[in-house]
Parts: C-alpha cells; sequence; structure tokens
C-alpha cells in the first residue's frame, strides 16, 4: 500500500512539473518578431501598450526600437504606459522620458484615438495582458482602438497573450441596458478568450460601433491552448499584483458595488473583503491611501472580514466559476442591508437581476441556473472565434 501511495505520489509530481514546464514554453504573440517585422517594415507605428507588452522582460517598445522599427507614438490606456498611474488617476499626454516618443493618453474622455492622432500613422499594434474578465476595462479599451482603426483605414496587429482564466465561461451575460467601459458587449462576467480571440468575435459578431470591420493581423500564442497552466510575468494592474489576486478577481470585483472594502489600499487588493460594520472578531485591516489607490474605499477605518489570498491557486480544472459565497455571505452579515449595495452594482453584475435574487435570498444553485440559458448561447458563438 505504502508503495502505490507512493508511487502516485511521484506520479503527481512529475504531472505537476510537466505542466509547469508546458506554461514556461509558453510564448506570446510579442516575442515572434519574424511574423510581424515584415509587416512593419517602412511603416509608421503606433502602440497601445502598457508595462505588460514585453519579450522576455524588455518593454516591447525598446524592443522595437532597436530592431530599427519607427514608432511614430504610443497610446496609453489606464494606469499609463509603463503602469505606474494609481487607480482612476488622470493620465495626460506626454513624453516617454527613456525614448522620446509622444504619448497619448486614452483613458478618461478621450478614450479612442481621433483622425487626427491618426493621421501620421501607417499601421497599429495592441498588446496588454489581459485576464479574462468582462469589467477588466483592456477589452473596452481594444475595441474602442478597433474602431477607431476601421473608421481611419488602419490595420492593427494584435499581438496575443495567454489569458490566465482562460479554461472557463462564467457568469451572468451583460443586459446592454448597462453598458459602460467596464462592460461594453453581452458577455458573461468571464469569458474564457483571449484578445485576439475577442477582437474576432467583435468583428464576426458586427459589434463595433456602425457594424465597421477592422482589418486585424492576430501573431498567436504558441504551445497554449485554453487547459494551459498560465502565471503572468508582470503584473497587469497595480491591484492584481499576483496571482491569487487574479484568480479571485472574477468573484471579489462584484464587491466594488457594495458598501464594502475589497482591499484596495492594503498589499492585498481583491484578496480581501470587510466592513467596520461586521463584527469585531477575527481578521481585520485597514485600507491606506498609496499611489495606486489614493481614495480606497472606507479610507483609513478599521475593517472586519475575511482574508481569501490563502485560497489555493486555481489551476485549470473542471468545476472552476464565479464564487458567489463570499457575497451572499457578506450581505447576510451586514446589519444595514438596504445599504449594502450601492447603484455601481448593476454595472459590475451586468444586470439587476442578481442583486435582487441575493436581497430576496434565492439559493445560490437557482442564481447559476438562471445564467445558464445565456452561457450556453454566449458558449455556442465563442466556439466560432477560438484560436486555441
Amino acid at each position: 500500500m505504502n508503495r502505490i501511495l507512493l508511487f502516485c505520489l511521484l506520479l503527481a509530481g512529475c504531472f505537476l512539473e510537466t505542466s509547469a514546464q508546458y506554461a514556461e514554453h509558453v510564448l506570446p504573440g510579442a516575442t515572434q518578431t519574424a511574423r510581424y517585422l515584415p509587416l512593419l517594415k517602412n511603416k509608421r507605428v503606433a502602440l497601445l501598450v502598457n508595462q505588460t507588452a514585453t519579450i522576455d522582460r524588455t518593454h516591447l517598445v525598446d524592443s522595437l526600437l532597436k530592431l530599427h522599427v519607427k514608432i511614430q507614438k504610443i497610446f496609453s490606456p489606464e494606469h499609463g504606459f509603463r503602469g505606474t498611474a494609481g487607480a482612476g488617476e488622470k493620465v495626460g499626454n506626454s513624453i516617454d522620458a527613456a525614448t522620446g516618443i509622444p504619448i497619448v493618453s486614452l483613458y478618461g474622455k478621450h478614450r479612442k484615438p481621433t483622425p487626427e492622432d491618426l493621421k501620421d500613422v501607417d499601421i497599429l499594434i495592441f498588446d496588454i495582458q489581459d485576464v479574462g474578465t468582462r469589467f477588466f476595462t483592456y477589452i473596452s479599451s481594444l475595441q474602442e482602438l478597433m474602431e477607431a482603426a476601421a473608421s481611419n483605414h488602419k490595420t492593427l496587429i494584435i499581438l496575443d497573450r495567454p489569458n490566465p482564466n482562460g479554461d472557463y465561461v462564467d457568469g451572468p451575460i451583460l443586459d446592454t441596458t448597462f453598458r459602460s467601459f467596464i462592460g461594453m458587449q453581452p458577455i458573461p462576467i468571464v469569458h474564457g478568450m483571449t484578445v485576439g480571440e475577442y477582437a474576432q468575435m467583435l468583428n464576426g459578431e458586427h459589434w463595433l460601433k456602425d457594424g465597421v470591420h477592422c482589418d486585424i493581423k492576430i501573431i498567436p500564442c504558441e504551445n497554449y491552448d485554453h487547459h494551459t497552466y498560465y502565471r503572468v510575468p508582470i503584473a497587469p494592474s497595480p491591484n492584481l499584483p499576483n496571482m491569487a489576486a487574479i484568480n479571485l478577481y472574477s468573484s471579489t470585483c462584484l464587491f466594488e458595488g457594495t458598501v464594502l472594502s475589497l482591499g484596495r489600499g492594503t498589499d492585498k487588493p481583491f484578496q480581501v473583503y470587510g466592513s467596520p460594520s461586521f463584527p469585531k472578531q477575527g481578521f481585520s485591516f485597514t485600507p491606506r491611501a498609496s499611489h495606486s489607490n489614493p481614495s480606497p474605499v472606507l479610507k483609513d477605518q478599521l475593517c472586519y472580514g475575511f482574508d481569501l489570498s490563502n485560497v489555493p491557486e486555481a489551476s485549470p480544472h473542471e468545476g472552476r466559476q464565479v464564487e458567489l459565497k463570499w457575497l451572499i455571505h457578506a450581505y447576510r452579515l451586514y446589519p444595514d442591508k438596504e445599504k449594502f449595495f450601492i447603484p455601481f452594482f448593476s454595472k459590475v453584475a451586468g444586470n439587476s437581476q442578481l442583486q435582487q435574487q441575493i436581497i430576496k435570498g434565492v439559493p445560490e444553485a437557482e442564481i447559476r441556473q438562471s445564467w445558464e440559458p445565456g452561457l450556453a448561447k454566449f458558449k455556442a458563438i465563442r466556439a466560432k472565434y477560438l484560436l486555441y
């Protein structure tokens, strides 16, 4: 018996090691320069990138300059081109100190490149690490870039990257009544696609504004599929500093639509939640102002609550899902239930139904069942555009 147990443990260890090695050999699109450098020859290039756009830890901009690519300008999303701006912080136009290249901010009111922005550009590149959720706004930035490219007859090269939550699809479908920058299309909370696949869906389903079609060239990942265990090498956001936050984000982001703190202003954003109104026992934390979170919810208030940072890291497996149990438990625990939800919740959840279901005490299984027709329809659409 002991020998059998030892053999099983060794076999499991070999499997885990093989899986980890497989993930380490994933090649994002950016690394495959031979596949897209010919498209950039003698072209004036503009890039929409952030700190995750790298080739072996060197920023894509720096790598392309060494390869004599003519970079005309850099478009900067939320958190800035180098990823140093705080949540909600105004990111203005500037000059990159390291390269002298003009930076045009696409965050705030100026979210889409104008004809003026693109008049001296021949071709565009998008390279940003996504985490596979509807409310992670870089897919909204991608859509608006595609619309601008289409309207101005520019080709867009998408350097694809693995989705660390790409192995499952779950959550309510966005009711477009609640369309916003944190949710622009009728997709679930977890869409299970890479940005390249999502871009194909935006084109194929005619979801771009006025039904325009963007000329896209996708440089796919190599050695990747939707069951690959992938750890992102660079934090995709100041508030997603590690894989625990990335894995929990699809579930804990729902707390953004409540009066609770979800850990912004601590070293565990999206990994803890709590309130001064919770029972004063057990785990506690105090949100503080920081560069990445200058005005966190419940700033400087001692919050009691729960720490999820030790939840086992979510490698691809059957049964991964958007967790509702923490939100349901928090609602039951909060003393002033009429004030628990804020209007923003419907935008995060993507509908008004989930809030009402929780208030009425609808069982979790029944809530999930209400998602199924929308999820089945979405999965059929998604399947048409998968690359991996």
